[in-house]
């Protein structure tokens, strides 16, 4: 009986190290990306309201306040939001090229990565 209890005992451990292996192996998660307001910053200072229209697919509308080309010029222009498979976030003015690309930050938010500079940043209004 000894040997059995030891057994059910090994076999708790073990999995119980696999699953914490499988969580610390899992991709980071992104933030929830849905319909509303969010407030772009740029390198900390200036900033703009985006405001993402329908969440039914992985391209949605945008609307992007006239003032977000000061954040990065251009950036006026975009009418589309996708969510790519990489878990990236891109706005473009045709739904294909991007104009700024995002990934997912610390915490709850996104950061540009492309272009490089300037870096904005990027969270839900609440």
């Amino acid at each position: 009986m000894k040997v059995l209890g030891a057994i059910v005992a090994a076999a708790a451990v073990y999995g119980g190290a696999h699953i914490l292996k499988l969580e610390a192996d899992a991709p980071p998660s992104r933030p929830a990306s849905v319909a509303g307001a969010y407030r772009l910053v740029a390198n900390g200072g200036q900033a703009c309201t985006v405001e993402r229209r329908q969440t039914s697919s992985a391209i949605s509308a945008l609307n992007v306040d006239p003032g977000c080309g000061e954040l990065l010029p251009g950036l006026e222009r975009a009418k589309f939001w996708r969510d790519n498979d990489d878990g990236t976030v891109s706005f473009s003015q045709n739904g294909v090229d991007p104009i700024v690309v995002f990934a997912a930050a610390d915490g709850e938010g996104y950061e540009s990565y492309q272009p490089a500079l300037p870096l904005l940043s990027m969270a839900a209004l609440r």
